[in-house]
């Protein structure tokens, strides 16, 4: 599948205890878990990029998800944090936009089809709330690894079936 997401995702960057109720806060906890990823060449700027990108628009996608993002020239492939928190993190200015999941990606600005792709499959994903409850319930990182990748499995059956 294009966009395949759970090969992206490496245990020690999934935050399954995000701390902060506020949106910077937040998002400044999950971008930490990029700092020394190998597709991060300047974490500062990267993450300067990801801030100035959230402010022009929000980056909440509904059902309590947030997926802010940085199509930037640093990071030379893609990488990919996830945050998850127990309490609601406001999102925007309107008080029900409220998040539990971020999934930040930080993509380089040279290709924007893999980009395109990851998104797609995220959101294609995160519009089950099946999805979003296995997510919400994963006790470790290997187990929310495992219920992306399960996820994955629905969707290639679902989009096979449908051809």
């Amino acid at each position: 599948m294009p966009g395949k997401i759970s090969p992206l995702l490496d245990p020690s960057r999934i935050a399954l205890d995000v701390k902060s109720t506020q949106r910077t806060a937040a998002l400044n906890e999950v971008a930490k878990l990029l700092t020394d990823h190998p597709a991060v060449t300047n974490f500062d700027g990267f993450y300067r990029e990801l801030l100035a990108r959230d402010r022009l628009e929000t980056t909440c996608i509904g059902h309590g998800v947030s997926l802010p993002h940085a199509r930037t020239e640093h990071v030379k492939s893609i990488a990919l944090a996830v945050g998850r928190s127990d309490s609601f993190i406001r999102c925007g200015d309107h008080p029900d936009e409220q998040i539990r999941l971020i999934f930040m990606l930080g993509t380089p600005k040279t290709n924007p089809a893999d980009y395109l792709a990851v998104v797609s499959a995220l959101c294609k994903m995160l519009k089950h709330e099946t999805n979003r409850t296995a997510f919400l319930t994963a006790a470790t990182p290997a187990e929310f690894i495992a219920a992306v990748a399960a996820a994955e499995d629905r969707l290639i059956a679902s989009s096979a079936a449908q051809a």
